[in-house]
Parts: C-alpha cells; structure tokens; sequence
C-alpha cells in the first residue's frame, strides 16, 4: 500500500494517471511505488504542491549527517529548480509558484525576476511545446543536455561511466522508470540539490567533487547554448539563470577552503 505521502500526491493530482503524466513517467511505474522515489520527489512536489517534508519525511526532514546553513539551502534550491525545468516541462502549477520567484539588483536576482516575469506571461502550451523542440523533437531536440555529448560528441560515452562509478560510491542510483541517464543535466542539478541541501548522506566536500568533475567542464556551455537556442523563449531565460548561477558556483569552488 502507498504510504501516506504519496497516497497525498496522488490524490492531489487527481489519480495515478495524471500524477504520471505530470511527472512524466508511465502509470504502471507510478503504480509500482510504495513510497516517491528519491529522485522524483521535487517533481512530484512542483507538480502537486504536495511538500517534498510529507513526501518523504525520512528525507527532507532536519539532515541527520550535517547543519545545512542558509547559502547552502538557497544553491539547493537552485538547483532544484533547475533540474525540474530541465527534465520536464512546467505545468501551470509550477509556472505560478516560478512566477512569484523573487530577485534583487545582482546578476542571480535579476535572472530569477526575469524568470518569474516569463513564467507569468508565456502560456504553459507553448512553453510545453518549446521543451519539446529543445530537448526531445522530431528525430533529436535542438540540444542534447548530456555531458557525453558535450565532452565527447557522442551519447554514453566515458563519461557516463566515470559518472556512475561515482554515484556508485556516493549510494546514488537512478530511480526506476527514469530513461534519462545519469549525465543529463537535469539528473546532475537534482542531484546536486540533494548533495548540497543534506539530503544525501554523503562525506563533506562531495558536491565540490561532482561538480568539478563532472558539471564544471561542461555545463556551463550547455546553459549558454540554452540562451541562444532558436527555439528558447522562456527556456531562454533558464538558461541565463543556469549559466550565472554556474559561474558563481564555479569562483565560489576555487576559492581557497
């Protein structure tokens, strides 16, 4: 039987069904949970309003391994953010809790108020069509988020593997019905939200050791080629979000601990 937390979400969506197609997985996965699976606890949270602390309590509870101070909390919920935009399109749930996204004068701050301001005016129908073009399209989306692709020219290449040998030793593993592999940017920012926020029981220093290794020499480029993709218009503005936050992330590491 479901546990209480998803028996919630799904109520919430209004049936299995439905809760699948929000979250983009097939019914008779969403059918096969006991509990939401890790990994697709904030999408299932940006897709139900049902908050990721009753989802999974055993998780988003206080973080048992470490204190998660408030810098740490803000990047994890960056990264949260980004790596629900980059694996699914936004709902018109989703894009009304983005809408009220607030910024201040920095380059970051001015990011997310132009991220709110686009998710108020850009209908949920054509930025579910824009996500289509970018990222699945007829034959291939007009880029290819992987870091194989990126690095390599080619689809699961080396470093997918060295990837996973490191999320082996981390105890990460991706949840069952996701078709994505690892290396897709959305998969590394969710992940990276879980290492930073304490979500992930895993030793100190461990999100600096992802992201050096396998977001730094990448990503970056991904989010610019974001910016500039012919087909972006809201996903524009992820992109610019992504790519500043990136460079700070990246000066903010080489920084002398």
């Amino acid at each position: 039987m479901p546990d209480e937390g998803l028996q919630e979400a799904i109520r919430a969506a209004g049936g299995i069904s439905e809760l699948a197609r929000r979250v983009g997985v097939s019914q008779p996965s969403v059918s096969n949970w006991r509990r939401v699976p890790a990994e697709r606890v904030l999408a299932v949270e940006a897709a139900t309003g049902v908050p990721r602390t009753k989802l999974r309590p055993d998780l988003y509870g206080e973080p048992a391994n470490r204190a998660v101070d408030d810098v740490d909390l803000a990047r994890a919920r960056i990264y949260a953010l980004l790596g629900v935009l980059l694996t699914r399109a936004p709902d018109a749930n989703l894009l009304g809790r983005i809408g009220a996204l607030r910024g201040d004068a920095t380059p970051l701050g001015m990011a997310h108020i132009e991220l709110a301001q686009a998710a108020r005016q850009v209908p949920a129908e054509r930025i579910e069509r824009e996500y289509f073009d970018l990222f699945i399209g007829i034959g291939r989306g007009e880029l290819l988020p992987y870091a194989s692709f990126y690095l390599t020219g080619f689809l699961h290449e080396r470093p997918l593997a060295r990837l996973r040998e490191d999320l082996g030793r981390l105890g990460i593993s991706r949840a069952e019905g996701v078709a994505e592999p690892e290396d897709h940017a959305g998969i590394l920012c969710e992940v990276m939200s879980g290492l930073v926020g304490g979500r992930f029981s895993a030793p100190a220093g461990s999100d600096r050791s992802l992201f050096e290794k396998h977001m730094a020499p990448w990503i970056g480029r991904f989010f610019a080629d974001l910016e500039r993709a012919e087909a972006a218009d809201f996903y524009r503005r992820v992109g610019s979000l992504g790519r500043i936050f990136i460079d700070i992330e990246r000066a903010a590491f080489a920084l002398p601990s």
